[in-house]
C-alpha cells in the first residue's frame, strides 16, 4: 500500500492504527506550530485508556483516528477497510462535517454524537480533556471555544456515566482539569 500501513501485518489494530495517524499526520503541527499534531491524538489514546480506565481495543484504535477523516485526505472507506466498521463508526461520529456552516456544523455535531456508541463519546472526552492541557499560548477567544467544548461533551457523556465506569472517570477528569483552570460547572 502506498501509505506503508499493511492491512495484513500481525499485531493489534491500535498498533497499525498508530503507525497509520503518525503518516497520515505527517508534516501537521499543533497551533504552537511547532508540536507535531501526532503527539495529540497518541495523548487522546493514552487518555482513553490510562487516564480513563478503558482498555477496548476499538475506543484504543478510533482514538488513535479519531481526527484522519476530518484533518487528512482519509475517508470512511479508509478506516472501515483497514480497521473495521465498528472503529469507522466511531471515528465518523467524532468527525465534524466540515462542508457545513460553522453554526450548522456544531449543532449536527453534538447530534451525531450523542446518537454513537458511548465510546465515541468517551473519545471526545479524552480529546477535549487533552485540548484543555494545551492550551497554553491559544487567544482567549480560542480558550473560550475550549472551554465550551469541553462542557458540551460533559453533558453529551453524563448520560452514559452511570453504565460506563470508564465515562465516570472521563467526567471527574475533565471537570477537575476544568477546576483546576479557573471553570466551574454552572
Amino acid at each position: 500500500m502506498s501509505d506503508g500501513v499493511s492491512d495484513s501485518k500481525p499485531g493489534h489494530s491500535w498498533q497499525r492504527a498508530a503507525a497509520f495517524a503518525a503518516i497520515k499526520h505527517a508534516g501537521q503541527t499543533r497551533k504552537d506550530n511547532r508540536t507535531p499534531y501526532v503527539s495529540h491524538v497518541f495523548r487522546v489514546a493514552l487518555t482513553v485508556r490510562e487516564v480513563f480506565g478503558c482498555e477496548d481495543a476499538h475506543a484504543m484504535t478510533a482514538a488513535l483516528l479519531h481526527d484522519t477523516i476530518e484533518d487528512t485526505d482519509t475517508d470512511y472507506d479508509d478506516v472501515s477497510t483497514r480497521f473495521g466498521r465498528e472503529v469507522a463508526e466511531l471515528v465518523v461520529a467524532v468527525t465534524k462535517n466540515m462542508m457545513l456552516p460553522d453554526a450548522e456544523r456544531e449543532a449536527d455535531y453534538d447530534a451525531r454524537l450523542a446518537a454513537a456508541d458511548w465510546r465515541a463519546r468517551l473519545i471526545k472526552l479524552a480529546d477535549v480533556y487533552d485540548n484543555l492541557t494545551d492550551m497554553a499560548g491559544l487567544s482567549k477567544a480560542a480558550q473560550g471555544r475550549t472551554i465550551d467544548r469541553s462542557y458540551r461533551a460533559l453533558s453529551l457523556a453524563a448520560a452514559d456515566a452511570s453504565d460506563h465506569p470508564e465515562m465516570r472517570a472521563g467526567i471527574e477528569h475533565v471537570e477537575r482539569l476544568l477546576r483546576a483552570l479557573g471553570h466551574e460547572r454552572e
